[in-house]
């Protein structure tokens, strides 16, 4: 019931094409020189310099967005902002809730610039996985997952977040406990699973298996579903099975890197991947993924990588896809 009320209210949902930020973390670490501990981006809300470094980025995304007439979906930069990454960072639970209400004000003074009619600015409230976001080692059944993300999508359900996005899932169970947690908040949610090179999540789950199973045990509750970190040659074997789950991907923030998981780990230096490529690889699946409009970059990806999915998915003459189709017509960091 709620579900059917909030969508209504998503304007992603219509299938214009909506584009979303890059790698965040890997831009700021990599190419700004930042230090994230344990790779938290929530931090830099705390100091100044971090701020307007995280309202330039996010302007850059929305003004990119606006200049190619399309829409965005920004998420906020709270990937760890949850109880126990907090904890290890010195974040109490008073701390922790002003930390995500911080991070959508932030998107929201970006909206306020560049959010129009024809080019509408939704933010997302981003929630990650209460481990690693690469390993499926530590499970929770989603009773426990649903208590332990409650208190941050509440927070988001009392600020200006349009919606919540669960990201870098990489089990079933913990997606459906985010699931839940925004049901009772009376939030639409994405999910966005992670996969592997051999396009399984990191539990071995496949991809269709834990789509219909959170539809399954949710109601249908999600509004769409997405696939982040992981090269497009990684999501392709995931798309094989045939069948009406695909249509509830809606979308994509893949790396720029064709690395595994454990690969990434353990590189030291980035791996940006050829932009002009990336943006072909998108276009490539989007016979597999009819609606994918929700489109951007994770792992080492900048605004190279977004403008040249842009220019892929928008509709002629500007860009590759067909003129009339919003782009991809309705077909994400993150740990990046």
């Amino acid at each position: 019931m709620h579900a059917a009320r909030y969508r209504k209210r998503l304007p992603q949902l219509g299938g214009q094409l909506f584009l979303s930020d890059a790698g965040l973390e890997t831009m700021l670490s990599f190419q700004q020189g930042f230090t994230l501990p344990s790779f938290a981006s929530f931090v830099l809300l705390r100091e100044a310099q971090g701020r307007q470094a995280l309202h330039a980025y996010f302007d850059l995304f929305a003004r990119m967005a606006h200049e190619h007439g399309l829409g965005a979906v920004l998420e906020t930069p709270t990937w760890r902002a949850n109880r126990d990454w907090a904890r290890t960072l010195g974040y109490n639970a008073l701390e922790l809730a002003e930390a995500n209400r911080a991070a959508v004000a932030l998107l929201a003074e970006v909206r306020a610039s560049w959010d129009s009619p024809a080019t509408p600015i939704v933010i997302s409230g981003n929630i990650g996985p209460r481990g690693d976001g690469y390993r499926a080692d530590r499970r929770m059944p989603a009773g426990d997952a649903r208590d332990y993300h409650l208190a941050q999508v509440a927070t988001f359900a009392g600020s200006e977040a349009d919606m919540v996005g669960a990201f870098t899932m990489t089990y079933p169970e913990e997606a459906i406990g985010a699931v839940d947690a925004a049901a009772a908040c009376e939030m639409p949610i994405a999910i966005s699973f992670t996969l592997e090179t051999d396009g399984r999540l990191p539990s071995g789950d496949t991809l269709a298996d834990a789509i219909l199973r959170t539809d399954a045990e949710t109601g249908d509750y999600p509004v769409y579903y997405m696939i982040n970190c992981a090269h497009p040659s990684h999501v392709e074997p995931a798309l094989m099975e045939d069948g009406p789950w695909r249509e509830r991907i809606h979308g994509l923030r893949a790396n720029a890197s064709r690395r595994s998981h454990a690969e990434l780990d353990e590189a030291l230096e980035l791996d940006d991947g050829d932009p002009e490529a990336l943006g072909d690889e998108y276009l490539a699946l989007r016979t597999l993924l009819p609606r994918m409009n929700v489109v951007g970059g994770c792992c080492g990806t900048d605004e190279r990588h977004v403008e040249a999915i842009a220019r892929s998915l928008a509709p002629g003459p500007a860009g590759k896809g067909p003129p009339g189709r919003g782009g991809a017509r309705q077909p994400g960091a993150p740990r990046a």
